[in-house]
């Protein structure tokens, strides 16, 4: 996929599934529990052990169905390795400019975590695509709207907070997409992985009345 095609295919779904898993076993059950939903984006992040192997077995098992994206990376270095294992675009906690210039080379997606409008301007001029608010919960939705008054032109992706319950405040408010970890993953710990599809599912129908609307 071309670098518009996968940005294209992240604004499209408005999810991304942010999977922190405790084993390899588990992160690929959530990925498959959360495409079984319709949910295709989904970003293993580096804290999960193995995750490089992961990112590279879900390639090779689910080719172009799954969405894959790399989380957690703080480096270039780390950046390279997921984008060779399989990885369609980068996320990161912060902005790395190094990464920056390692996905801008190869044409990846960069989505960089932001906190204020200085570091927002400061990851667009390294090209970042897609910003990454976050933590999310420390904001709310109203944060969004803040950033688009003097950054109308800006995509925001906020992560941390998002939940079944206020999802549609965050779309309405501007977001391009949000990120979801925690509030769609936890039934993974008790086994329950169609709670992940039901509640993935749910929030893509969220997300799209919200955008209706």
């Amino acid at each position: 996929m071309k670098k518009h095609d996968v940005l294209g295919a992240l604004v499209k779904s408005g999810l991304v599934a942010v999977v922190r898993a405790e084993d390899a076993a588990t992160a690929e059950e959530i990925a498959a529990a959360c495409l079984a939903g319709g949910l295709s984006a989904v970003e293993i992040t580096f804290t999960v052990p193995g995750a490089l192997e992961i990112i590279g077995s879900l390639r090779a098992q689910y080719k172009n169905e799954l969405l894959l994206g790399a989380g957690t990376v703080l480096d270039s270095e780390t950046a390279r390795m997921a984008i060779l294992a399989g990885a369609r675009y980068v996320v990161s906690p912060h902005l790395n400019q190094e990464t920056a210039k390692l996905c801008n080379r190869y044409q990846v997606p960069y989505l960089a975590g932001v906190m204020t409008v200085r570091e927002a301007v400061e990851a667009m001029e390294c090209g970042v695509d897609i910003l990454k608010v976050f933590p999310g919960e420390l904001y709310g939705p109203a944060i969004i709207k803040s950033f688009l008054g003097p950054l109308p032109h800006a995509n925001f992706m906020p992560t941390g907070g998002v939940s079944l319950e206020n999802v549609g405040e965050w779309i309405k408010s501007g977001a391009v997409a949000v990120g979801v970890g925690s509030q769609l993953t936890a039934p993974a710990k008790l086994g329950n992985y169609e709670a992940v599809t039901a509640y993935a599912r749910n929030m893509l129908s969220a997300i799209k009345a919200a955008r209706g609307s």
